[in-house]
Parts: C-alpha cells; sequence; structure tokens
C-alpha cells in the first residue's frame, strides 16, 4: 500500500475505533485510569460532544508511547465486541511496534492545545523558581489556600469512584469494612520491641480511623506505626484514610502526603522536604518557599502517611542509610518539619532504628464474624446472593476462617459470587476449602467462561515469580509484554498508577494487585511450566520464621509463595494444573509428589513455633490425610508459641492439623499477639490437654470467644490465661464456661490485674469443678477483706486442702473426692450437703497467708472463721503485722483449731515481753510439740503432734502403764516437747518470768528447752541452774552462745547433784556450745519422779537411775591443775555411775597428775576419757603407775599419746585383774627397765599392750630380761616394734627361764607379729611358732641350742623360716624332738 493509501487505511481505521469507544464510554474511562493513573476525568470534558472527548482520550494514550498503546488495543480487542475484520486490522496496525506512527487523522492533529485536561499538569510546568517577592502576609495565606486546595482537588479526582471491570460486581472496587484495630505504646529501642509491638494492649475498645491520631498532644514526634500481616489492609487504610481527607473528614489536618516506599526506593538522589512535598505531589503554581514555609508553620496540621515501612531499603554498606530513610529519619525525630504527624504501616518484623521509642503502635488484627458479615453485605447488592453467601460461610467453618484476613475475604466474596447462580446450596464453599483453591477460582472467576488463557497466566507468572527473587513489586512497560499488560487488566491482576521520582521523572507503574497474587501466579509457573523442573520446584518449598534475624535487611517477598505451592499440590489441583501444563499430567503428578515428599521431611524435625504455623498452613493446603496425620503425631507432646504474632486463621489451621492427633497436646502461647476472636478457632479440638495464653492483648473479648471454645475441648485439663486485660465482664463469661468443663484440673488467672469481686465470682465456681486440682489467682492485687472471704471460701469448701497467699500469690489447691458412679448421680444439693460432711470429718486444711498485712482485728476475724471449719494441718501467718498481741490471740487459740502439723507467725513483730506471753498461752496445748521463737531471725513457728486419744478410766490407765514394765526401754512410747527460744536477746531478768510461763509445758511430757544464742552469761547460768528444779524432769537444756566463763561452765556441773533428770552434759567451751540431756533414750514418761497411784512406775525410775551413767564431755576448755581440781570437787556429789570426758589441746604433765590424784575422791566414776588431747612422754608412766595406785583401775588404754581412757571398777566390783594398752607411745629401750617396774607393782596384768612402739632388738631384749618381775596372767603383745631375727632367737633362748609362758609366737613377714601368752602357774609344756622370719645359717647353731634347752617343748611349728635342706638337717640332727608336734612348712 502507498503511502497516501496507508494513511488513508489508518484514518479509516481510527474512525472505526472512535466510533466502537463512542459506545461504551464507562469502559474507555476506566482503561484511562489504569494507563494513565494521574487522568482527571473530571465534568469539564462534559462540554464536548461523545466522539470529541474520545479522541482528546486516545490522544492522550498515544502520547505515552508504543508500550501503552499497544497494550490498550490488545485490551480492546479482549474486552469488547470487536468485529473479527476490525480486530485484524486493530492488532496488526496498532497493535505491533511497525504500526505505531505519528500520522493519526486530521481529528486528532486538530485538537487544539487549549483543549486538553487543564487538571492534567505537566511536569515541569511551575517547578522554575522566580525572583523571591516580598510579598504581605494575606497574598501568603491567598499562596498557601490555593496550595492546600488543589492537594485537596488531586485527592479527590484520584479516589473517585472507580469503575469495575467486565463482569465483576460494583462493590467489588467500593467495599470498605474498617478491621480490628489495637492501639499500643511499645517501646522500640529494641528489634523485639519493633518486632513484637507492645503486649499491653487494650482489649475491647477498638480504635476507629479518627483515633488514630491524638491532636491534642502538640510536642516532640508524633509518630503513628500501623502493623498488620499480609493482606490485613494496610494499604487500603492508608488510602482510605487519604479518601477521607480529601472528603473533608479529616479536619484536623490542613494537608495529606501519602508516599509508598515501594516507590520512593527508586529515588536515589537525596530529598529536602519541599523536593519530597513539590516532586511527588502537585506542586505550588508559584512561591515554592512561601507555600513550605506556611506547611512548616503549620506543621502539626500535617500529616505523612508512608505505606511499606517493611519494604524500606535497609543500609546495605558503610554509607549509613539510604536517601529516603534519612529523610524518614529526619520527620520521625522532629528534626525536619517538627510537629507534624507521621504514619507508617509495616508487617510485623525488624524495623528501622530511626522510630523513635515513644512512638504509638496500632495492631490490625483482620475481621471478625460481624465484619465478615458486614463486608459480605456491602459485597453482594442482591438480596439472594448476598443470603446464599452469609448461609455459605455460616455452615463452613474453614472458609469462615479464612475471611478473617481481608483480602482473603475478598477474593472469597468474589469466588462466591461467580459461584453461587450456578451451583446449589453447599456446593459452592465446597469448592474453597484452602486458600490455594480460593485463589484457583478467582483465576476462573475472572477469566472469560469457558477459556482459561494458558499461555498468558503462565508468562504473567514468570514475570510474578522474576519479580519476587528479586525483590521488585514495581514493573515498568519495558518489564511486561503489552499483550501481558492488556491482560492483567482485563482480569484485573495488574493495577497501574504514576511513578514519580522527581519533577520531570513520572511514568506508569504496574503491580499486581496484592502481593499474595503475585505470589500465586509465581506459584503456578512453577508448577505447570516446563521451564521448570522439580529439583528447581522444591528449593522454592521452605518454612519461613517469623522470627526476623537482625542481619536480615528486610522482610522477604514470599511469604506465601511455600504454601501456595503446597496448595498446588492437592490432587484437586491438578486438572487445573494439568490444563495449564497443556496436558502434561504426568509432569504435574511428579511435581506434585515432590512437594509433598518435602513437607513430610520437614514433619519429622524439630522446628521452631514459627515454623510449625507455616508448616501446619502448608500441609493444611494439601489435603493430604496421610500427611497431616504424620504432621500431627510428631509435634511433641509440648507445644509452646513464644514471642511471635498469631492469627485467627493460623490457629484454625493448626486446629486442623491437631485433628489427626490421637495424643494429648499441651499448648502454650506465651507473649504472642492474638486476635480477641482467635479462640475461637480451637472449637472442637479433643486433643489440647493443657491450654496456656500470656499476653497483654488478651482481653474481654478473647475471654468471651474462649469461653465459647472451653465446653468443646474434651480433654482439657489445664487452663491457663495470664498476663491480661481481663475485667469483670469477661470473667464472667468464663466463669459461666468453667463449670461446663468438668474435667479441668487446674485454672491459672494469674497476673490478669482482676479486681476483689472479680476474685470472688472466680472461687464461687470452686464447687462445682469436681477435679479441680489447682486455681492459681496471684498477681492480681487484692486487698485483706477479700483475703479473708478466700480463706472462708477455704473453709467451706469441702474439697480445698490449702490456701496459699503470699504477697503477690493466690494459690488453691484441692484434693477432689472419689466418687462412685452412684454418688455422682445423685441429687446435687445431696451431693453437697453429704460432700461437705465427709470433708468436715476427713479433710485437713492448709492455710498460709503470708506478708498478707493481716493486723490484730484480722487475726480475731480469722481465728473465729477457722473455728468452724475442718482440722488445720498448718496454718502460716509469717510477714503479717499481728505484733504481740496479734500472736498472743493466734497462740491461745491454738489448741482449739485443731492444728495437726504447724502455725507459723514468723516475721510479725513479735516483742521479748510478747514471747511470756505466747509462752502462758501455749502451756495448756496437750498437742503442742515444739515451739521455736528467735527475735533475731524473726521466727515463731509452732510445731504440732496427732490429738491423744481420749482420755481412758483410771483402771485401765493403770493397768497400761503396769503393762510398760514388761517393757524393754527402748519400747518404751516417746512422749516429748520442744521449747527453742533462740536469739531472742534474753537476759538473766527474763530468766524467773520465761520458767513460770514454762511451768505449765512440763506436766505435758519431756521438755526440751533450748536458750541458745542469748545474753544471759554468768548471772543467768547461775540464776537458771536455781530455777531448773522448778520446771520438772526436762528432756535436753541448750545454753550454748550465752557468753559464758569457764567458772560459770564449771559451775553447771552442780547440776547433776540437783537435778535428776541431767544425765549428759556436753560442753565445748571455745564454741560455747553447751547442752544438758537426759536419758539418751528420752523415755521418761513420768513427769518428776513416782506416783503413789503407780509403785511400779516409781520402782522402774528408781532402777533406771542406778544403771543408766551420768556423762560429762568437757571439750575445748583449757584444763589447768586449779580448774581440774575445781572440777573433781564439784563431781564428789554428783551420783553414779559417771563417765567424764575430757578434751583438749594439750594436757600437761602437771595436769594429767592432778586429774589422776584426783580419782580416788570419785568413787562413782566408771569412765575417764582424754580424747584427741596432747600428752606428752611421760604420760604413759603416768598412767601406768595409776594401774597400781587406784586399785578400782581396771583397763588403761592409751594410744599414740592423744587418747587415753581409763575403766573403773563399780564400787559393788572386788578387785581382780587389770590391763594395760600403750600402743603407739614411741617407747623405747631406755623405757623399758622403769616402766616394767612401774607395772611390776600391779597385782595381776592380765593384758600387757606394748605394740607399734620403738623397741626393736635391743629393747626387746631388756623386755624379756625383765619379764620374770611383771605379773602378767594373760597376753604380752610386742608386735610391730621393729624387731629382727635376732629377737626371735632370743626369744627361744629365754623360754626356759620362763616357766609361766605357754605359747609364743613370732611372725617377722608382713603382720609383723610377737605375742606371748602366760599363765597363772607355771607350765609343763609350751608352744612356740616361728613364721617368715627367714634365719640365715649362721642362726641354726643358736636356734638349735636354744631348742635344746627348752625342756619343756610340746610343740613347735616353723613356718617359711628359708631354712634350706643342709640347714634343716643340720637342725634335726642337733635338736632332740619335742613332746609333742614337730612341724616345718
Amino acid at each position: 500500500m502507498d503511502p497516501v493509501g496507508l494513511q488513508l487505511g489508518n484514518k479509516n481505521l481510527w474512525s472505526c475505533l472512535v466510533r466502537l469507544l463512542t459506545k461504551d464510554p464507562e469502559w474507555l474511562n476506566a482503561k484511562m485510569k489504569f494507563f494513565l493513573p494521574n487522568t482527571d476525568l473530571d465534568s469539564r470534558n462534559e462540554t464536548l460532544d461523545p466522539e470529541q472527548r474520545v479522541i482528546l482520550q486516545l490522544n492522550k494514550l498515544h502520547v505515552q508511547g508504543s508500550d501503552a498503546w499497544q497494550s490498550f488495543i490488545h485490551c480492546v480487542c479482549m474486552q469488547l465486541e470487536v468485529p473479527l475484520d476490525l480486530e485484524v486490522l486493530l492488532l496488526s496496525t496498532f497493535g505491533c511496534d511497525d504500526g505505531f506512527t505519528s500520522q493519526l487523522g486530521a481529528e486528532g492533529k486538530s485538537q487544539p492545545e487549549s483543549q486538553l485536561h487543564h487538571g492534567l499538569k505537566r511536569p515541569h510546568q511551575s517547578c522554575g523558581s522566580s525572583p523571591r517577592r516580598k510579598q504581605c502576609k494575606k497574598q501568603q495565606l491567598e499562596l498557601a489556600k490555593k496550595y492546600l486546595q488543589l492537594l485537596r482537588t488531586s485527592a479527590q479526582q484520584r479516589y473517585r469512584s472507580q469503575i469495575p471491570g467486565s463482569g465483576q460486581p460494583h462493590a467489588f472496587h467500593q467495599v470498605y469494612v474498617p478491621p480490628i484495630l489495637r492501639r499500643a505504646t511499645a517501646s522500640l529501642d529494641t528489634p523485639e520491641g519493633a518486632i513484637m509491638g507492645d503486649l499491653k494492649v487494650e482489649d475491647g475498645a477498638d480504635v476507629s480511623i479518627s483515633d488514630l491520631f491524638n491532636t491534642r498532644v502538640n510536642k516532640g514526634p508524633r509518630v503513628t506505626v500501623l502493623l498488620g500481616k499480609a493482606g490485613m489492609g494496610k494499604t487500603t487504610l492508608a488510602h482510605r484514610l487519604c479518601q477521607k481527607w480529601a472528603e473533608g473528614h479529616l479536619n484536623c489536618f490542613q494537608a495529606l502526603f501519602l508516599f509508598e516506599f515501594r516507590q520512593l526506593n527508586l529515588i536515589t538522589r537525596f530529598l529536602t522536604p519541599s523536593e519530597l512535598l513539590f516532586d511527588l505531589y502537585p506542586s505550588p503554581e508559584s512561591d515554592h518557599d512561601t507555600v513550605f514555609q506556611y506547611l512548616e508553620k503549620n506543621a502539626d496540621q500535617v500529616l505523612l502517611i508512608f505505606d511499606g515501612l517493611d519494604e524500606a531499603l535497609q543500609p546495605m554498606g558503610p554509607d549509613g542509610p539510604g536517601p529516603v530513610l534519612t529523610l524518614f529519619s529526619h520527620l520521625c525525630n522532629g528534626t525536619l518539619l517538627p510537629g507534624c504527624r507521621v504514619m507508617a504501616t509495616s508487617r510485623p518484623g525488624k524495623l528501622p532504628a530511626c522510630l523513635p521509642a515513644e512512638a504509638a503502635m496500632v495492631h490490625m488484627l483482620g475481621f471478625d464474624g460481624p465484619r465478615v458479615e458486614e463486608y459480605v453485605n456491602h459485597f453482594f447488592s442482591a438480596q439472594p446472593l448476598r443470603e446464599g453467601a452469609l448461609v455459605e460461610l455460616q455452615t463452613n467453618g474453614r472458609l469462615r476462617s479464612l475471611c478473617a484476613v481481608p483480602a482473603l475475604c475478598q477474593v472469597a466474596c468474589l469466588c462466591l459470587h461467580h459461584l453461587l447462580p450456578d451451583h446449589a446450596p453447599g456446593q459452592s464453599v465446597a469448592l474453597l476449602p484452602t486458600m490455594t483453591q480460593l485463589y484457583m477460582q478467582m483465576v476462573l472467576a475472572l477469566s472469560p467462561p469457558g477459556h482459561l488463557p494458558t499461555s498468558s497466566l503462565l508468562d504473567l507468572g514468570e514475570v510474578a515469580l522474576r519479580g519476587l527473587e528479586t525483590g521488585k513489586v514495581i514493573f515498568y512497560a519495558k518489564d511486561i509484554a503489552p499483550p501481558l499488560i492488556a491482560f492483567g487488566a482485563t482480569h484485573s491482576l495488574l493495577t497501574s498508577f504514576c511513578v514519580r521520582t522527581g519533577p520531570e521523572h513520572q511514568q506508569t507503574g504496574y503491580s499486581f494487585t496484592h502481593l499474595s497474587l503475585q505470589e500465586f501466579l509465581a506459584a503456578l509457573h512453577l508448577m505447570a511450566s516446563p521451564k521448570v523442573n522439580k529439583d528447581t520446584l522444591t528449593q522454592y518449598v521452605t518454612l519461613h520464621s517469623r522470627w526476623v534475624q537482625r542481619t536480615k535487611a528486610r522482610l522477604g517477598l514470599s511469604d506465601h509463595l511455600p504454601t501456595f505451592l503446597a496448595g498446588l499440590a492437592s490432587c484437586t489441583c491438578r486438572p487445573f494444573l494439568s490444563h495449564l501444563a497443556q496436558g502434561n499430567e504426568d509432569c504435574v503428578g511428579a511435581k506434585q509428589a515432590a512437594v509433598v515428599q518435602v513437607l513430610k521431611k520437614l514433619a519429622t524435625r524439630k522446628l521452631t513455633g514459627p515454623k510449625v504455623v507455616e508448616l501446619c498452613h502448608c500441609v493444611d493446603e494439601t489435603q493430604e490425610p496421610e500427611l497431616a496425620s504424620l504432621t500431627a503425631q510428631s509435634l511433641p507432646y509440648q507445644l509452646p508459641f513464644h514471642n511471635f504474632p498469631l492469627t485467627c486463621t493460623d490457629l484454625a489451621t493448626l486446629t486442623n492439623i491437631l485433628e489427626h492427633r490421637e495424643a494429648p497436646i499441651h499448648l502454650d502461647f506465651d507473649g504472642c499477639p492474638l486476635e480477641p476472636h482467635c479462640p475461637e478457632a480451637l472449637v472442637g479440638c479433643g486433643q489440647i490437654e493443657n491450654l496456656s495464653f500470656k499476653s497483654r492483648k488478651c482481653g474481654d473479648a478473647f475471654a468471651e470467644a474462649l469461653s465459647r471454645s472451653l465446653p468443646t475441648m474434651g480433654r482439657l485439663q489445664m487452663l491457663g490465661l495470664a498476663g491480661s486485660k481481663i475485667t469483670a465482664r469477661g470473667i464472667s463469661h468464663l466463669v459461666k464456661a468453667l463449670p461446663l468443663c468438668p474435667q479441668l484440673k487446674e485454672v491459672s488467672f494469674r497476673d490478669n490485674q482482676l479486681s476483689d469481686q472479680v476474685v470472688l465470682n472466680i472461687v464461687e465456681v470452686l464447687p462445682h469443678l469436681p477435679r479441680l486440682r489447682k486455681l492459681d489467682l496471684s498477681s492480681n492485687s487484692i486487698c485483706v477483706s477479700t483475703l479473708l472471704c478466700l480463706a472462708r471460701v477455704a473453709v467451706t469448701c469441702p474439697t480445698v486442702r490449702m490456701l496459699q497467699a503470699r504477697e503477690a500469690d493466690l494459690i488453691f489447691l484441692l484434693s477432689p473426692p472419689t466418687e462412685t458412679t452412684a454418688e455422682l448421680q445423685r441429687a446435687p444439693d445431696l451431693q453437697e450437703s453429704d460432700g461437705q460432711r465427709k470433708g468436715a470429718q476427713s479433710r485437713s486444711l492448709t492455710l498460709r497467708l503470708q506478708k498478707c498485712q493481716l493486723q490484730v482485728h484480722d487475726a480475731e476475724a480469722l481465728i473465729a472463721l477457722l473455728q468452724e471449719g475442718p482440722h488445720l494441718e498448718e496454718v502460716d501467718l509469717s510477714g503479717n503485722q499481728l505484733e504481740d498481741e496479734g500472736c498472743r490471740l493466734m497462740a491461745e487459740a491454738a489448741s482449739q483449731l485443731h492444728i495437726t502439723r504447724k502455725l507459723d507467725l514468723s516475721d510479725n513483730g513479735l516483742s521479748v515481753a510478747g514471747v511470756h506471753c505466747v509462752l502462758r498461752a501455749m502451756s495448756a496445748c496437750w498437742t503442742l510439740a515444739e515451739l521455736h521463737i528467735s527475735l533475731q531471725h524473726k521466727t515463731v513457728i509452732f510445731m504440732f503432734a496427732q490429738e491423744p486419744e481420749e482420755q481412758k478410766g483410771p483402771q485401765e490407765r493403770a493397768a497400761f502403764l503396769d503393762s510398760l514394765m514388761l517393757q524393754m526401754p527402748s519400747e518404751l512410747p516417746l512422749s516429748s516437747r520442744r521449747m527453742r527460744l533462740t536469739h531472742c536477746g534474753l537476759q538473766a531478768k527474763h530468766l524467773e518470768q520465761l520458767c513460770k510461763a514454762l511451768g505449765g509445758s512440763c506436766h505435758l511430757g519431756h521438755l526440751h528447752l533450748d536458750f541458745s544464742g542469748n545474753a544471759l552469761g554468768d548471772e543467768g547460768a547461775a540464776r537458771l541452774a536455781q530455777l531448773l528444779p522448778g520446771l520438772g524432769a526436762l528432756q535436753s537444756l541448750n545454753l550454748s552462745e550465752n557468753g559464758l566463763s569457764l567458772d560459770a561452765v564449771l559451775g553447771l556441773v552442780r547440776c547433776f547433784s540437783t537435778l535428776q533428770w541431767l544425765f549428759r552434759l556436753d560442753i565445748s567451751f571455745e564454741s560455747q556450745h553447751i547442752l544438758l540431756r537426759g536419758d539418751k533414750t528420752g523415755r521418761d514418761i513420768w513427769a518428776t519422779g513416782s506416783s503413789p497411784d503407780f509403785p511400779a512406775a516409781a520402782e522402774f525410775l528408781g532402777f533406771r537411775q542406778r544403771c543408766i551413767p551420768r556423762s560429762l564431755c568437757l571439750s575445748e576448755c583449757p584444763l589447768e591443775p586449779p580448774s581440774l581440781t575445781r572440777l573433781c570437787a564439784t563431781l564428789k556429789d554428783c551420783p553414779g555411775p559417771l563417765e567424764l570426758q575430757l578434751s583438749c589441746k594439750f594436757l600437761s604433765d602437771q595436769s594429767l597428775e592432778t586429774l589422776l590424784d584426783c580419782l580416788p575422791q570419785l568413787p562413782q566414776l566408771s569412765l575417764l576419757q582424754l580424747s584427741q588431747t596432747g600428752l606428752s612422754p611421760k604420760s604413759p608412766f603416768l598412767l601406768a603407775n595409776t594401774l597400781s595406785l587406784c586399785p578400782r583401775v581396771k583397763k588403761v588404754d592409751l594410744r599414740s599419746l592423744n587418747h587415753a581412757t581409763l575403766h573403773f571398777r563399780s564400787n559393788e566390783e572386788e578387785e581382780g585383774v587389770c590391763c594395760g594398752r600403750f600402743t603407739g607411745c614411741s617407747l623405747s629401750q631406755e623405757h623399758v627397765e622403769s616402766f616394767c617396774w612401774l607395772l611390776s607393782k600391779c597385782k595381776d596384768l592380765s593384758q600387757v599392750d606394748l605394740s607399734a612402739n620403738l623397741l626393736g632388738d635391743s629393747g626387746l631384749r631388756c623386755l624379756l630380761e625383765c619379764l620374770p618381775q611383771v605379773p602378767i596372767s594373760g597376753l604380752l603383745d610386742l608386735s610391730h616394734n621393729s624387731v629382727s631375727q635376732e629377737s626371735a632367737l632370743y626369744l627361744v633362748e629365754t623360754l626356759p627361764s620362763c616357766p609361766r609362758v605357754r605359747e609364743a609366737s613370732v611372725n617377722l613377714g608382713s603382720e609383723q607379729s610377737f605375742r606371748i601368752h602366760f599363765s597363772r602357774e607355771d607350765q609343763a609344756g609350751k608352744t612356740l611358732r616361728l613364721s617368715e622370719c627367714s634365719f640365715q645359717p649362721e642362726h641354726v647353731s643358736r636356734l638349735a641350742t636354744g631348742l635344746s634347752q627348752s625342756l619343756q617343748l610340746t610343740e613347735l611349728t616353723l613356718t617359711q623360716c628359708c631354712l634350706g635342706q643342709k640347714q634343716l638337717a643340720i637342725l634335726l640332727r642337733l635338736v632332740g624332738r619335742p613332746a609333742g608336734l614337730f612341724s616345718l612348712r
């Protein structure tokens, strides 16, 4: 065709296109908004005729370039009814690069410039700078007013009602239902604060749009951060604020600017605030500086909204933050445009550190049930469709949980709008079981009926995947082919907008309508495209943690990609994917199997809480029961979720997976921001055994939703709700629900700031929980009066066994009764009365009210309350303010309160005067076993024994006591009590009053009295010794750490003669340990002596006193001669028998002589022991001399000059043999003669043990020579004295001269024994045993000579003496055979 014909053909084609578009002006307006987002379509073009208006709009499209024009032509051919011949001409002429020409028809060229849209400003139209002119204030205000009007007009044009696409409901673009907003205050000083927001969020008070900004605060940076997961509507809310401002609803702001970080990231230069406002938004017509000065002056009326803060590029190098983030930081901190309001939206994750710590945090929590219903009502204009959609949602919990995400709610409504007309009730929702299939149905709904554009979907999915991999969400015409742009515009998959990066730089950008749609299309490409193999596919099946790492620059863009891949692995999606893959079903099936296999491997791993949630989403999307069962069974018994946000959809998905689990599970949600209606997702989850929530976001709405779910959890045994903001309204719902959970064993409402009345309302439910074992109401700040009411509940409720309150702690412990089935089926009133009667008879209550600020009047009320109750095992009132009077009242009431174990009144301000009152009050308490009072340690504790049986009659009691006489002492029953008054600062002046108070306690049983750690001193000790007889028979008396001198200590020895019960006195002087004890068997069952009614008892008591020795143990004491003389003089009057045990570091010879000289003065002495006491080398001679000087000594035992023991005969015993052991005393040859002389003065020695000394051969030879002088009638032990064969030979030679020796045995081997046995008379026969003597050849002749002279030898044994055959022959030849046995070994 020639150029003229081509031009004529184009003109005809142009005319046809204009006539075609004139028929559908609304469609053309919608496309103009898509391809030219900044175009003004106001009413000023209404003056033009329709064709002129179409030509004007086409010209605007054409000047945008070939990409926009070609994409528009493709949309015309796709969406409008174009004749086939015209469609071919349009695509061949205008739909390709060759057909793009500037030779438009004359109609297009003839349009005057003046008719162009006046509202569409050229980028550089008014940005030139002019000389600044001095203007009056009125002119400045006029300029500012004109600019603000221009700004508002631009926003009005932008948010003018959009035209729905072909086949879409009108409400698709118009429905807006505000999601749930919760205000919080978070500290953003740490990354954790930025991730979590604040847990102290107020529940039950939704934040409206107008409440987002508090205009009453005018100082400092005012920043609001809007946190919400993807799809919660953050961007929609940001645009909603702009629309409301444009409509005049936000009058508190004169100017409002909305910036998207996805666009701001494209700016690489540093911006000033004026450049940010005037380059990216319409600029003032003139005098920019004047307008900006006005904005600065009125900055408190300027709102800057930054959408997508999580997409802000973080610093990746040493140069610091990027240009836009730097500007954002200065705006937040008030260094630029101080006083302006800044609002940023972001997904929960790592946020920039530039946000101020005082920034207000607002959480977007999606839709609850009423909001979903409201959205559906607005979406469907037709009544039948609206009702049908509501019915579908009400009958399908899975779809209803998906609709909690606003973006998914919109998709669900679009799918229902498409499916409801062609499906019977219930069938539509069956096609929407998962999020993936929801998007799949959306694609089908947006596609032409019966035609699925497979290649376009896969190509667009490839673009989406490339964008996710490179972090790109904004595309330009060069990134997407024109047919794909037209396809995306036609099917509402793409949206367009004007991208401004400067005053002269703006172009049209494209993005997917939502990030999740970009992920879904990317997943479609991965699953159906032949370009992707299964190995590449499986690399995208990963689990993303919601704990953002500190090193991660920003949140990823592919959060839902693994979920969509898992959803497309469902068998239900195979036909759809096979169609996209052009029938390659085998390839699709292999990819689906690969995805499922990866999920199986992930299911068996140990995962963190966030990854468990992601895994459950993926597994639930697959709709594979086997995979769901594997995942459910692999979950740990304790499943914690800590410090990451969870939605209702997350919990619904977890519930779906747990339905495939048989074993119970414990769920612990600690610090997780939860939506108020989240518990509704747990309805019917019978696998939960323990359920715990700890979050300040949990409030009344949360409690109400939880109350509806609890009765449906059949296995639930433990419920915890801590750290929440529940009020009386929320608790009332839970109180009504708890009786419907009879299987509960533990309930916790810790740290919920509950009021007193709320706490009382909770405990009312105790009788209705038959299996409850623990109720925790700690950290709820109740008053004392409420605490007493709770004590009354503990007393009256038959199942309560313990109430523990300590500062913030408040815990009920219960013991559920074991009831039979018949009892459970009885009437409730009969059950209650029977239970109370049985409880009163059998149960024992522990009451611990510690540090509760109880005072005297509270003690009176408590006593009155407890007197009506059951037996008390323990009452602990420590740490209160009872003081002396309160402690006295409790002590007096103790015997009436039936306390079986313990009463603790510690740390109650008891004084010394109060101690006397307490002692008097407890004097008549039969069950008191121990009283411990320590004022220094603030201890006041009463321990009780079981109450005795009823008193028997006199005859029965006499028979009982007489029967005791037939028992051994160790079999007698024990009855004693302990009174410990330690570290109370008691002095001598207090003793008389104390002893009077204690006098009443002595007749109740044996008394252990402890006065240790006081300040009695010598005066107190002397005074106490005078008062002790009046206290009767004590079991023990402890006077340790009372500052006693040695004189006072020795003065206590007199108590042996004045106190019949005293049998042992232990004194460690340096450590001030002083203990007086009675009979160590502790069997003094009668008070102070015999009773005329029980002669048998008196006789037994006297017998016991005569047989059991008294003992004095004195250690760590300087034992000088005067002290020993005084001690022995004091012991003269002590009844016997007496054991004296002394211990000191070293005892001098003079002290030892003094002690030994006093022995005859102590006829009752049965034992004298010097233990761990250093003695001099002279001590063996002093002790050996005692054997002859003191006939009562029957045994002396001295070991290593460190331990000596003397045993004495009783006065009734006749004088007899004695023995002495002097082992390890370093006796040598020089000591032998004098030592034997001392021993020779004894009448009869049954045994002398000199082993382990230093005698050697010479010393032993000397000793053998002296043997005839020593009257030994038993054993002489000389072992371990370092002797050799010489001593053995001398023994053989000495035997003839020792006629009383009957046996001698020597072993020079390892045993090193040398023993000689004597008899009282001369022995006719002797026995000699020599072992391991290692005789040498030169010894044989001496041995033979000695043996030959022993004519009385009747038995000879030589064992291992190293005699060879030759030596034996000589020995046998020289020695005559003994009369008895002759043994050689």
